[in-house]
């Protein structure tokens, strides 16, 4: 797998938005992927040092329209907690 197959988006939450003080990430992953393959995808697509990923299932919820009923799609997401000589990623400061 390629680190951009790996590496689907970053999840942009008010959770997520205070760990980037702290220099942790968040970001919706294949959910194939395990926890080695996503810290070498991060340092190779934003070139960090990455100390620790920690990884979750999310399951869908249950959403309605009117008397439609569906599911939004489970998906996996990781936390990803960048040594302390890393620099940040770029992309996340711009938010802050």
């Amino acid at each position: 797998m390629r680190a951009e197959d790996i590496i689907l988006r970053p999840i942009l939450t008010e959770k997520g938005y205070d760990g980037i003080a702290a220099k942790k990430y968040t970001f919706k992953v294949a959910k194939g992927a395990n926890k080695t393959e996503i810290k070498m995808a991060v340092e190779q697509l934003f070139g960090v040092q990455v100390e620790s990923v920690n990884t979750c299932n999310v399951r869908g919820k249950m959403k309605r329209m009117g008397r439609n009923e569906g599911m939004t799609s489970s998906y996996k997401k990781a936390i990803v907690q960048l040594k302390e000589s890393s620099k940040p990623i770029e992309y996340f400061n711009s938010l802050s």
